[in-house]
């Protein structure tokens, strides 16, 4: 049997619902014909939807007709209820536009339009109201086509001109029409590909055209290629009379058995299907498995969210419909607020656009709105469900900010036992395009784990911008670069840190204020067509050049949300109640009045404690508070908007010089702490000091096996030379001029951090290439050098010894070969990156100055 999920979709008082009605009628699924007016229509169930004669949730219904099974999705068509609609898209194979013959293509009408072309949902189009006066079905199918699409194609007039418009939406099919060779294959893949739209026309209330419409639909469409792996999308969250948790899906691959365990990235210990449930309006049954295709409502799934996906499936992108206002809502029976958020945030899960939160700076309730009849609606539901009378502020412009230019924020946290930092790049994207998250970022700079817990963090938050703290958008933040400490980082220190940059790249950022657009339709009476167009541009708008109708004047455009909100009162008073205005939401762009707005808001991005830009730095054992200027000259990563090198050779010579006068500088500081804390070490020239050579039987008995039973807590680190030469920033510059010097560099630093560790180090340099070659091993000061043997690269030797040794021993390995930390693994050695181990060496110069510094304090009498 063909099984296809089918939307039914329209502007406001379109008659979908009524077509919906009828469709069902007439394929025998429902005995009796309801109505919306009469209030006993199948589909609209809940009280306020039979009192307001419009439907505010999406209904399923299923329909069976001859060898097909369709499973109804009735949408709302008020603007109010967009986004239940644009989430019912996700699941569709097909879709049916009903478009008034009166009325024609109206504003929502595009708006549907484009969320089909979004989303891919092949469509059929049902003109519907054919009987009425003024009905024209000529002129509605040339509005349809020039404003909707030209592959609209009339199918009540099976004819040879039928044939010619259906080539006429492909060039491949022109030459089979020549031919006569066209058939119903070809059609149904070019309505599947959305090449080609139906179009049928009647009138739903007086059942005619609709058994052509599912004549139409069962010849002309083609069910989906289902994979056997499980997949399924969630569109829906909704309770049931009992309050218990459904939610409603569409199995997109596989099969859905109860007491099946569903995992996710939100719940990887995954939730077990307690019940599937096959819904046809408010009767439901329940069957113990559902097949690819079928959408369904289960119970037992509580981490599932509107949009996303299971299995295979992937969640959802942010959707095209969101609200402009926002609205303060508080109980005005008592009700405490803790207990009205609560409720309201159940709402919220049904509903994501809400957006319920607490605004913390102003003590409030705040949700988002798509509009005045969402308010009501809502108000009604909130006492119905909750027993709470509520009353809600004056709606408020909800504006978003962004960035003009690319710039680096960078987040440091690091109170006692605690550390993180993170290198974030946020750029500006193109209007509408919302926010992008992303890492490139090497993993030898950070573990892979901890770049997905800073996008974790990225995701989970609404951030604000820095101009009034409204959320921001059209941005892509990049993870650049960050550091972890092995010991003391934990999860939520990259919060901090991610939270942190973010804020404090927006500080350092050009911000842009940005403000909802509406696309409005206005009609107006002739005589007011002047007064109209004066008004446009009074509220900052622009329009198109006006189009005469019988009667009025259509005047179409776009103008600020803030402004034009509350133009109808307006429009009625000088019209006399014979204009008619009609907005949707074109997107958002730059604020026509910021720096009004800016002044009126008056907030103070630095005093909002809740999203500080500052760091947290550590000194002396204590973590400080760093102001987001200071950040950058305090941070222990380089920036990840540095210059590039130099070509000059001199200056190349001038920054190696320099580097290198700053790593002996920083030894021989060093030095003169372990001299006053251990004891004097005799610094040698290594150049010019003759080699110890070991033969390979006294190298045996230097790393001897020791007996478990006699094992004394020795920790070994074995590093890896060249690697790490190679991966530390001042050590490759160094490497460049001369390899020697760069090795000598390490090799002193190595030293230090032996006598501070207690740690037996041996260093280890790649000497395979060279011919003849014996290994070589020097004990220089406290570590031991190796210099491999012909044909013997370091990891070679690196992977033997951590294999001798981690059997009785504490081994660390430092190397950044992806392939070598998976043998050293295996051999129950731990690994350290090369940078990480920067970080190590960084952290013990810090503690060792800490410890002088505390020692040559004065004592106090």
């Amino acid at each position: 049997m063909k099984k296809i999920t089918l939307g039914i979709l329209a502007h406001v008082d379109s008659g979908k619902t009524t077509l919906s009605e009828a469709m069902l009628y007439c394929s025998g699924n429902i005995s009796k014909l309801g109505r919306v007016d009469t209030r006993d229509s199948f589909l609209d169930t809940f009280y306020l939807e039979r009192e307001r004669g419009i439907t505010i949730f999406s209904k399923q219904a299923v329909l069976d007709f001859k060898d097909a099974q369709f499973t109804l999705l009735d949408t709302p068509g008020h603007v109010d209820f967009s986004a239940e609609t644009e989430r019912t898209l996700q699941v569709l194979d097909y879709a049916v536009l009903v478009i008034s013959a009166t009325d024609g293509v109206q504003s929502h009408t595009k708006t549907l339009w484009k969320l089909l072309e979004k989303y891919g949902v092949p469509c059929f189009i049902f003109v519907n109201k054919m009987d009425l006066n003024g009905a024209d079905k000529d002129a509605v199918l040339y509005k349809i086509k020039t404003e909707l699409s030209d592959n609209a194609v009339d199918f009540s007039d099976i004819s040879s001109s039928f044939y010619e418009s259906i080539a006429l939406c492909d060039e491949n099919l022109l030459e089979k029409f020549y031919e006569n060779r066209i058939d119903t294959s070809d059609i149904v893949a070019l309505i599947k590909e959305r090449k080609c739209f139906p179009c049928f026309f009647g009138s739903a209330l007086k059942l005619v055209g609709v058994e052509e419409l599912l004549e139409g639909l069962m010849s002309y469409t083609r069910i989906p290629d289902y994979p056997d792996e499980f997949g399924a999308r969630v569109y829906k969250i909704s309770e049931d009379k009992q309050g218990t948790r459904l939610t409603h899906l569409k199995i997109t691959g596989g099969v859905l058995k109860v007491k099946d365990v569903i995992e996710s990235d939100k719940n990887e210990n995954g939730e077990k299907v307690n019940q599937i449930r096959l819904y046809s309006s408010e009767r439901f049954t329940t069957v113990d498995e559902a097949a690819a295709g079928t959408v369904c409502a289960v119970t037992g799934i509580t981490f599932a969210e509107t949009g996303d996906g299971l299995g295979f499936e992937k969640s959802s992108a942010l959707p095209v419909l969101e609200p402009v206002l926002t609205y303060r809502v508080s109980a005005t029976d008592g009700t405490d607020g803790h207990t009205l958020l609560k409720n309201l945030k159940i709402l919220e899960r049904e509903d994501p656009q809400l957006r319920v939160e607490f605004n913390d700076r102003l003590g409030e309730i705040q949700l988002q709105l798509m509009g005045e009849i969402q308010l009501e609606i809502l108000k009604s539901i909130i006492k119905s469900r909750f027993g709470t009378d509520v009353e809600f502020g004056r709606g408020n412009i909800i504006y978003k900010e962004t960035i003009a230019a690319p710039v680096e924020g960078v987040g440091h946290f690091e109170p006692l036992r605690h550390y993180a930092e993170v290198h974030l790049l946020l750029k500006p994207l193109p209007r509408d395009s919302g926010l992008v998250f992303g890492t490139d970022c090497s993993e030898d700079v950070l573990d892979k784990n901890w770049q997905r817990l800073i996008l974790t963090h990225l995701y989970e938050k609404t951030h604000i911008g820095v101009l009034c703290g409204f959320p921001i958008t059209d941005m892509e933040i990049i993870v650049k670069s960050g550091r972890a400490h092995p010991k003391h980082t934990e999860g939520g220190d990259f919060r901090q840190a991610t939270y942190r940059a973010v804020r404090h790249g927006l500080m350092n950022a050009e911000s842009v204020l940005l403000e909802p657009i509406y696309e409005f339709s206005l009609e107006v009476p002739d005589e007011n067509v002047g007064r109209a167009m004066s008004d446009i541009q009074k509220m900052y708008g622009s329009f198109n050049p006006p189009e005469q109708r019988v009667g009025y004047t259509l005047i179409t455009g776009t103008c600020p949300a803030s402004t034009m909100s509350d133009y109808t009162k307006e429009l009625m008073q000088y019209t006399h109640g014979s204009g008619r205005l009609s907005c949707t939401l074109k997107g958002y762009d730059v604020c026509h009045n910021a720096d009004e707005i800016i002044r009126e808001i008056g907030y103070n991005a630095e005093s909002d404690i809740a999203n500080t830009p500052d760091s947290v730095f550590c000194s002396h054992g204590a973590g400080f508070n760093v102001k987001w200027s200071e950040v950058k000259d305090r941070m222990h990563l380089p920036s990840i908007l540095s210059k590039p090198k130099p070509a000059s050779d001199t200056v190349i010579s001038r920054s190696f010089a320099k580097r290198d006068k700053d790593i002996f500088a920083s030894d021989r500081e060093l030095m003169k702490i372990f001299e006053q804390t251990y004891g004097p070490i005799k610094q040698r020239d290594i150049s010019s000091q003759p080699r110890t050579v070991y033969s390979e039987k006294a190298k045996r008995e230097t790393y001897k096996r020791k007996d478990k039973t006699n094992y004394d807590g020795t920790e070994y680190l074995l590093v890896d030379g060249y690697n790490v030469i190679y991966s530390w920033d001042s050590l490759r510059e160094l490497s460049e001029s001369s390899i020697d010097g760069a090795r000598t560099a390490l090799i002193n630093i190595l030293c230090n951090y032996t006598g501070y560790k207690k740690c037996e180090t041996i260093l280890v340099f790649d000497a395979y290439k060279v011919k003849g070659n014996t290994r070589e091993v020097e004990k220089i000061d406290n570590i031991n050098v190796v210099y491999t043997k012909e044909a013997e690269t370091a990891d070679m030797y690196i992977e033997k010894t951590s294999h001798r040794l981690a059997k009785n021993n504490k081994v660390r390995v430092v190397t950044s070969d992806a392939l070598e930390q998976l043998i050293i693994l295996g051999s129950g050695a731990l690994r350290v990156s090369s940078r990480e181990f920067q970080f190590e060496i960084e952290q013990a110069q810090d503690e060792i100055r800490q410890i002088i510094e505390d020692k040559n304090k004065p004592v106090s009498s």
